[in-house]
């Protein structure tokens, strides 16, 4: 908003529109056209892409999970595909947005699509803009009720005629690096394989700020330190995961892999 409050400059994308900045003047919002001063023009129109759909399922509790789904390009409702499933999951943060792209920060899910995949995306309960209780769910026990979720979008996407229920993986980063493990150890049989990049392994290991906001101090919550400990889980692996993680990681260290590594090494887990 300008500074006497007679304008506005308004940026905006939809699925279909790249990106929008436009000038309004506020007191004819009603009756003037708007000044368009940059539109962007749509950089993917030479490319072949899937069908981008966002949605809602609900869940076991009644709360819509938002839903993105990117189908194949040349899609064909006969056929059978294999899916790749991403996610975060964590606190504060928002996956799915009714703008450009779904709200995908990179085009790897339309290349993907390219590929001949079906990409999905759900942002389960704990994430952001949805009101206090629906964030705060997840507190002192990161993970429980994203796992719920994530098994109601299963039944939801596997119950699709389209989808290769045998050639399924899960995909996430660093919070989605923990919940992948997390569904991977607790959720066997769900997806062939996982990759968990930059994956918290052990709460106790993150940083002061973020981990205790969510999980609060060790010793005010041991239990839930306790069952959120990935590491002591290592044992219970029955599909293959791939860890990728930075020997520099400054905020996921890197602790939290080299050690998952060795518990499955001493349970003899591969």
């Amino acid at each position: 908003v300008s500074s006497d409050g007679s304008t506005v400059l308004d940026v905006y994308s939809t699925p279909a529109n790249p990106r929008t900045i436009q000038l309004l003047d506020v007191k004819k919002l009603l009756t003037a056209k708007t000044k368009i001063l940059l539109q962007s023009e749509n950089p993917l129109k030479e490319y072949a892409r899937g069908e981008l759909s966002l949605f809602t399922i609900k869940n076991t509790t009644g709360d819509s999970i938002f839903c993105r789904l990117f189908k194949p390009v040349n899609f064909s409702d006969t056929k059978k595909y294999p899916v790749i499933v991403y996610w975060y999951g964590g606190p504060h943060a928002q996956m799915i947005l009714n703008s450009w792209n779904g709200g995908a920060g990179d085009y790897w899910f339309q290349y993907m699509a390219e590929r001949g995949y079906v990409v999905f995306t759900i942002d389960t309960r704990g994430s952001d803009n949805r009101g206090k209780a629906f964030e705060q769910s997840m507190f002192r026990r990161s993970g429980d009720v994203q796992m719920e979720d994530m098994v109601s979008a299963m039944s939801y996407l596997t119950a699709q005629s389209y989808i290769d229920k045998d050639r399924m993986g899960l995909f996430g980063w660093s919070f989605g690096g923990y919940m992948t493990t997390d569904f991977m150890l607790n959720h066997p049989g769900v997806f062939k394989a996982g990759v968990a990049g930059g994956p918290v392994m052990n709460w106790q290991y993150y940083e002061i700020m973020y981990g205790e906001r969510y999980m609060d101090r060790p010793q005010e919550n041991p239990e839930g330190y306790a069952a959120t400990n990935l590491i002591a889980q290592a044992g219970k692996l029955k599909g293959k995961l791939l860890l990728i993680h930075g020997l520099q990681d400054p905020v996921v260290v890197q602790e939290n892999s080299v050690n998952f590594v060795r518990a499955a090494i001493d349970k003899g887990v591969q």
